[in-house]
């Protein structure tokens, strides 16, 4: 491409689109390819065109728009769709439901690549049909092909996005506590517990309340399993105290535990174990006073299946720690940005 005197244009070939603002409007008037014609210079003069860029078939460049195409075209997985190009710019929408993941190394690799950028919602969100997930474009209107060759060598048989869907799960859900089994206070875990579910694919298969039983406990858990719950849920008895025997219970299963305690607020005593194929959680109180803990940030990757790691859990360290809002916003804030 090369830049011209919009005055000496007239009969040439744009080679980007021209962008008007006016009155809350914002869009294109003038598109890739027009034909400039003489009535046209005063409209370009008014929107501060001086200068307007047309092609020049000596220089061998590859437009923005292209660009933009080729890298959606890297980058694509199962369950998203692309929008555009409009402005240089290509979209990625979800179109399931579940968790999006993105290569973070890769990204950064990317988007070192001379005039590439990428940008997406963090890893390990929550998303849902519709939602937009990612822009990719090139700074100027034009680049050399080595610069896209080199994102596509990069993505070749690599996922930098992806959305991992929940799966359908069995949940056992076990209520611990003397005063809540003898009926000294009303049991208010069960409520919230089922309002989270009810934002997954989870088919409740009881709810029990135990005493400070250490059989108890561990009996109503092994019916559970023998239904085929896929998640048990522990509420109750997860402080450090005496008689709380909750992460007891969790061992006498046989589950390993991948942490009892972890670094982040509201949540801190919350505890992650697998017995086998099947995740548990041990879910503290602050889930009945706080809108949002560790219970809200875990669940959605609980959902997809993939399994968490010692590592996974100590990297809540960085946005671990909740603002407490007025009004809550989650997920959309720092919080659980693991």
């Amino acid at each position: 491409m090369k830049k011209i005197d919009v005055r000496n244009a007239v009969g040439m070939k744009l080679c980007h689109d021209i962008t008007e603002m006016r009155d809350g409007f914002k869009g294109p008037v003038f598109k890739r390819n027009t034909v400039i014609r003489e009535e046209d210079i005063e409209h370009l003069l008014n929107i501060g065109k001086r200068h307007v860029f047309v092609w020049d078939d000596e220089i061998s460049e590859i437009h923005e728009d292209d660009c933009a195409r080729r890298m959606a075209a890297a980058v694509s997985s199962e369950g998203v769709r692309f929008e555009g190009p409009s402005e240089g710019k290509m979209l990625m929408f979800a179109e399931t439901e579940g968790l999006f993941r993105a290569d973070t190394e890769l990204l950064k690799k990317i988007n070192h690549v001379e005039d590439v950028t990428i940008c997406s919602v963090p890893d390990h969100y929550p998303v849902r049909p519709g939602m937009k997930l990612a822009s990719m474009r090139i700074v100027p209107l034009t680049t050399k092909e080595i610069n896209i060759l080199k994102v596509e060598e990069l993505c070749r048989q690599k996922e930098l996005f992806k959305i991992l869907p929940y799966r359908r799960l069995k949940v056992g859900i076990v209520i611990t506590g003397s005063e809540v089994y003898h009926g000294r206070i009303k049991d208010k875990f069960e409520l919230v517990l089922r309002g989270k579910l009810s934002k997954y694919p989870a088919d409740i298969l009881g709810v029990t309340v135990c005493d400070d039983v250490l059989e108890m406990i561990t009996a109503s858990a092994s019916a559970y399993l023998k239904k085929g719950a896929d998640l048990l849920i522990f509420t109750g008895g997860m402080s450090v105290d005496p008689d709380d025997l909750t992460p007891t219970a969790i061992k006498s299963l046989g589950a390993e535990i991948i942490a009892y305690g972890m670094p982040a607020q509201p949540g801190n005593m919350t505890l992650v174990a697998y017995l086998g194929d099947v995740a548990v959680m041990g879910v503290p109180g602050a889930a009945i006073a706080l809108p949002v803990t560790m219970t809200d940030v875990l669940l959605p990757q609980v959902f997809t299946g993939v399994k968490f790691t010692r590592d996974d859990l100590i990297g809540l360290g960085n946005g671990g720690l909740c603002q407490g809002c007025s009004v809550c916003h989650f997920p959309n804030c720092t919080f659980g940005r693991y």
